[in-house]
C-alpha cells in the first residue's frame, strides 16, 4: 500500500510534477479531438459519403485488428529505442493520418486509411502507457492513471459537444472541420510529447526473447482476467442502450443521460476511488470490490423492464450510479495488477500487451453482450452480474501466483 509519505499527486486539480502535467495536457488534447470524431464519423460516412453501415463497420474492424497487432511490438520498440522518441514518432504519424480518412471515396480506401491511422494511434497508446508507468513513480502510478482517466473522460465529453455541433449543422464542411480539428489537436499532442524527459532505452540482455511478455504466463493470465473484467464497459455502452430500447418503457434519450452521469462521476471521483489499489494484492482486492458493485448495478438495471416508465427510469439511473462506483474501483484494480506485475524496464511492452485484453474483447464482446442483454433480457443481466464476480474472485489467487513467480526469478517490477 502507498505510505503516508507518498508525495501529493495534484494541487488544485493540476499534477504537481512537470512531467505528469505534460502527460495530462497531451492526453487531454488527444482525446478532445477523438471525442469529436467519435461523435460524428459514423454518420458522416453513411449520410454524407454514402457508405452502408456494414461497410463502415467493416472498415472499423480492420482498424481494430491493426491496433491489436501493433500494440506489443510498439511498446517493445519504445523500451529498446527510447520511449520519448518512439512516442513522438507515433504521435506525428497519427497527426498526419488523422484527417485523410475524410477523403475516402470507397470502403476499401476507408479501411486502408483507418488501418494506417490505427497503426500510429494504437502504437502511440502502447508506448504512452509505458511512459506513464516510468514517470509516475513514488507509489503514484495507479493514482495518476486514475487522474488521466478523469482527464480523458472530460476531454471526450467536451469533444463530443464540438462534434455534436457538426451533427446539428449536418453539412459536409462541418464534418470535414471536425477531422481537421482532430488532426490539429493530435499534432499539438505530438509536439507536447517532445517536452517529456529523456528516458533511457533498455536493450535486450543476451538470450532474452524479443517479446518476453508472451512467455510470461502469469502476466498472460492476469491480462486475460483484466480483459474479461472489461466486459462491463461494453455492457453499459452497447448492451444498456439496446436494452432500454427493446425491453423498457424508458425514453431512448435516457441513454444519453446515463452516459453524462457516468462521465461526470468518473471525472469527479475516479482518483478518490483508486487510492486503495496501489499494489498487486491491493489491485486484486479492488477488482473484487468493484465486481460486487458492478454486479449490483447490473441486477438493478435488469429490473427496468418490470414497471412503468418512472420505475424504468429509476432503475436505470440507480443501476448506473451503482455500476459506475464499481467501474471506478475496478479500474484502479486493473491498473494495480497490470502495472505492478510488469518489469520496470519493460513497461512499454507489458502495458502494450495488457491493452490487448481490451482490444481483443472489443472484437468479440458486441455479439455476446447483445445476446445476453437483449435476447435473454433480465436473465442475461443476472448472468453478467455473476460472471463479473467470478472473474474478479479468480484474480486474487492469480495475483498471488504471479507475485510468487516474480519473487522466484528475481524480477524487478514496478513499485506501484
Amino acid at each position: 500500500m502507498t505510505s503516508t509519505t507518498t508525495p501529493p499527486l495534484t494541487h488544485r486539480g493540476i499534477p504537481v510534477g512537470r512531467d505528469l502535467r505534460i502527460l495530462a495536457l497531451g492526453s487531454f488534447a488527444n482525446r478532445f479531438g477523438a471525442g469529436a470524431v467519435l461523435t460524428t464519423s459514423a454518420l458522416y460516412f453513411t449520410r454524407q459519403v454514402g457508405f452502408s453501415a456494414t461497410e463502415v463497420a467493416l472498415a472499423m474492424s480492420v482498424s481494430a485488428v491493426v491496433g491489436i497487432v501493433v500494440q506489443v511490438p510498439a511498446g517493445h520498440l519504445g523500451d529498446t529505442r527510447g520511449p520519448r522518441q518512439v512516442l513522438t514518432g507515433f504521435m506525428v504519424g497519427a497527426a498526419v493520418f488523422s484527417a485523410p480518412p475524410v477523403l475516402a471515396t470507397t470502403p476499401w480506401m476507408l479501411a486502408l486509411l483507418l488501418g494506417v491511422l490505427a497503426f500510429f494511434e494504437r502504437g502511440a497508446g502502447a508506448v504512452n502507457q509505458g511512459v506513464v508507468a516510468q514517470l509516475a513513480t513514488g507509489g503514484r502510478g495507479v493514482l495518476f492513471k486514475a487522474y488521466l482517466r478523469a482527464v480523458t473522460n472530460t476531454a471526450l465529453g467536451l469533444g463530443s459537444v464540438f462534434g455534436g455541433a457538426a451533427l446539428i449543422i449536418d453539412e459536409r464542411w462541418a464534418y470535414v472541420t471536425v477531422f481537421v480539428i482532430n488532426a490539429i489537436f493530435t499534432a499539438f499532442a505530438a509536439w507536447n510529447s517532445t517536452r517529456l524527459p529523456e528516458l533511457a532505452p533498455h536493450a535486450r540482455a543476451a538470450g532474452e526473447p524479443r517479446l518476453g511478455v508472451i512467455r510470461d504466463w502469469p502476466y498472460v493470465v492476469i491480462t486475460i482476467i483484466t480483459g474479461l473484467f472489461s466486459l462491463h464497459f461494453f455492457v453499459m455502452e452497447l448492451g444498456l442502450a439496446l436494452y432500454v430500447s427493446a425491453h423498457t418503457t424508458a425514453p431512448t434519450a435516457m441513454v444519453a443521460v446515463l452516459l453524462i452521469i457516468n462521465t461526470a462521476a468518473v471525472a469527479l471521483f475516479q482518483v478518490r476511488l483508486s487510492r486503495r489499489a496501489d499494489s498487486v494484492v491491493a489491485g486484486a482486492r479492488a477488482l473484487v470490490r468493484g465486481a460486487w458493485w458492478i454486479a449490483a448495478g447490473f441486477a438493478i438495471v435488469a429490473l427496468a423492464d418490470r414497471g412503468d416508465v418512472w420505475l424504468a427510469i429509476a432503475a436505470l439511473v440507480a443501476g448506473s450510479l451503482v455500476h459506475v462506483v464499481g467501474e471506478m474501483i475496478g479500474s484502479g484494480g486493473q491498473w494495480g495488477l497490470q502495472m505492478g506485475l510488469a518489469p520496470h524496464e519493460r513497461q512499454g511492452q507489458y502495458q502494450g500487451f495488457a491493452g490487448l485484453g481490451f482490444s481483443v474483447l472489443a472484437v468479440v464482446a458486441p455479439p455476446v453482450v447483445t445476446y445476453l442483454c437483449v435476447d435473454l433480457g433480465e436473465t442475461g443481466w443476472f448472468i453478467l452480474a455473476a460472471f463479473m464476480v467470478v472473474i474478479a474472485l479468480v484474480s486474487v489467487p492469480a495475483a498471488r501466483w504471479a507475485l510468487d513467480s516474480r519473487a522466484r526469478y528475481g524480477v524487478t517490477t514496478h513499485s506501484g
